[in-house]
């Protein structure tokens, strides 16, 4: 064998080790994902929050297309160009809506809240316990957009 054909062979290799390494992460990655969602049922609770039980379909399907369109999107480098900073701001919301929803389905399924409110004598507070979160949450968000960010 020549040394030309054992470098091929050796690079041949390595990319069907690589390829075989990601596609194991990958598969441990959206395993832990999907085991998170089912486990603690977070769409069945996303979808009682909202009052929109009979769009929870939507919800999953909002999840898996988001989830293909971006893992697309980073290995392909698309790259999205939006008109102006009143549609970007818009998507922004929206996300940030979901996402909200989302961690607020997650606290409820774990009863974080509660269980907080109740070991630190807060239960009569909980509504401000909660708007302190939100308001301290989105300050907070804004600060490090606005300043570190740029």
């Amino acid at each position: 064998m020549t040394k030309r054909r054992i470098s091929g062979m050796i690079n041949g290799l390595s990319n069907v080790f690589v390829a075989l390494l990601g596609l194991a992460g990958g598969i441990a990655v959206g395993s832990g994902l999907v085991a998170l969602l089912i486990v603690l049922d977070l769409i069945p609770r996303l979808a009682q929050i909202a009052y929109a039980y009979r769009m929870s379909a939507w919800f999953e399907t909002a999840i898996i297309c988001g989830s293909l369109y971006w893992t697309f999107a980073d290995f392909l480098d698309w790259k999205l160009a939006l008109p102006s900073g009143f549609i970007l701001s818009g998507a922004g919301l929206i996300d940030g809506m979901f996402v909200g929803m989302l961690a607020a389905a997650l606290t409820e399924v774990m009863n974080v809240l509660p269980i907080l409110a109740k070991r630190m004598n807060l239960s009569n507070y909980m509504v401000a316990l909660v708007m302190a979160m939100v308001i301290g949450k989105t300050l907070g968000s804004l600060f490090d957009w606005l300043v570190f960010q740029w």
